[in-house]
């Protein structure tokens, strides 16, 4: 039997051996960079509820006007936790809202992510503030009365879900309510109605009962007797005509 050959020896045999690189290859080759994290995604409702906590001086209470960029500053000092995307949808539901709006159109300070001043409002930011809201028939004096209101939605919200027999999709539709808000919303009305059981009283300082009133002068009067059978109290009159007279003869 011929000897095979070294030209008929199998390809696959000098395929599998090892090729040993340049000493200085791996110098010469660029070092790479480790591909940065990435920023998981959430709702901008899980986002309204991070940012409170990372930074409640800004976005814990009623909307503050906010410093100019202030999606960079979050990028800076919470790297990876929050995406563009996650921000970029936040931002233009928070300051579209009719809270934010009237914020920026009674304010004259921007606040940073501590709650410093961080910049004032320019004229110009001011007057598309109002004239947003006067599209939307919003007065500039009904901030208030629209945080109340909001308020109490949030309780009556909370108020039907712990009492609620439907499941968590139908009751959102049925309150007309999306689904990924409904965990940030009951957050904040749990908060609110703790900061209301604190500003109560306690029951032992409340007053008891009715004060005592004035005590009255005079004998009581019996509830059966008549305003006519009641003892006369009228003054005693003298003898009329007889008083002296004066120099030029009235009688005084």
């Amino acid at each position: 039997m011929a000897a095979t050959s070294a030209a008929d020896a199998p390809v696959e045999a000098s395929a599998e051996l090892p090729v040993e690189a340049p000493a200085d290859a791996s110098a010469d080759a660029p070092a790479k960079a480790p591909a940065p994290a990435k920023a998981p995604g959430m709702s901008p409702a899980a986002c309204a509820q991070a940012l409170r906590q990372r930074f409640p001086a800004l976005f814990d209470g009623p909307p503050k006007p906010l410093k100019l960029r202030t999606h960079v500053d979050i990028e800076a000092r919470a790297p990876g936790v929050f995406s563009k995307q996650v921000l970029t949808a936040f931002f233009r539901r928070y300051t579209g809202s009719t809270s934010y709006l009237l914020s920026v159109a009674r304010g004259r300070q921007r606040f940073d992510l501590d709650g410093k001043p961080g910049g004032e409002i320019s004229d110009e930011h001011r007057q598309i503030a109002i004239d947003e809201l006067t599209r939307r028939g919003v007065g500039l004096q009904s901030r208030r009365e629209l945080e109340e209101q909001q308020r109490r939605n949030r309780a009556g919200l909370l108020f039907d879900y712990e009492r609620t027999t439907l499941t968590r999709a139908n009751f959102c539709v049925l309150k007309q309510v999306a689904e990924e808000e409904l965990d940030g919303l009951l957050e904040i009305a749990r908060a609110e109605a703790a900061q209301d059981q604190q500003r109560r009283p306690p029951p032992d300082a409340r007053p008891q009962g009715r004060p005592p009133g004035p005590r009255r002068d005079g004998p009581p009067q019996r509830a059966s007797q008549r305003p006519s059978e009641r003892p006369s109290q009228e003054r005693p009159q003298g003898p009329r005509g007889r008083g002296p007279r004066n120099d030029e003869g009235h009688r005084r």
